[in-house]
């Protein structure tokens, strides 16, 4: 799971700008190690974590110095699931809904979740199948029901939300 992407070194002492794709950026005192990269991501030990104005600033094993840190730029930083924040119940992870079948109602299935956009003021769901793709808002007069178990999402077609679409 990803936690951060590495922006770009810091200093000269090897140590990385960290933005944050968790809302826990505490996560990182926590972890003695992170999985550094995207395609193959490697163990890496986390020798240090700090906070300078408002940014997570991380020094990892095996990059002691600024030029060595440079080559870290745009890395993704990784979790086990295992070391994942447990959820509540009835939360869930982002990445869990994609590929979940999504339905109106009135029982129309209208496609399959294909990615999660994050705004500023909620997420937003595209959802792509036969007629076309459709953005949903995750606010609760849209998303009524999310089943993870059952690959299900359950949503409340708002007027003017789907084109097309009489319930």
């Amino acid at each position: 799971m990803a936690v951060g992407r590495i922006t770009r070194p810091h200093g000269v002492h090897g140590e990385v700008r960290v933005e944050l794709l968790t809302d826990v950026p505490e996560r990182f005192e926590w972890l003695d190690a992170i999985y550094v990269g995207e395609k193959n991501p490697r163990r890496t030990a986390i020798e240090g974590v700090r906070y300078h104005q408002g940014v997570v600033l991380l020094r990892l094993a095996g990059y002691p110095t600024r030029d060595e840190a440079e080559s870290l730029r745009g890395q993704l930083l990784q979790v086990l699931e295992a070391d994942a924040v447990p959820l509540e119940e009835g939360e869930y992870y982002l990445y869990q809904l994609v590929g979940l079948d999504v339905f109106t109602e009135a029982g129309t299935h209208l496609g399959r979740l294909s990615e999660v956009l994050e705004t500023g003021a909620n997420n937003v769901f595209v959802v792509n199948g036969d007629n076309g793709q459709h953005l949903l808002p995750d606010i609760p007069d849209v998303i009524k029901a999310i089943d993870i178990e059952h690959g299900k999402m359950t949503i409340h077609p708002m007027p003017g939300l789907i084109d097309g679409l009489d319930e």
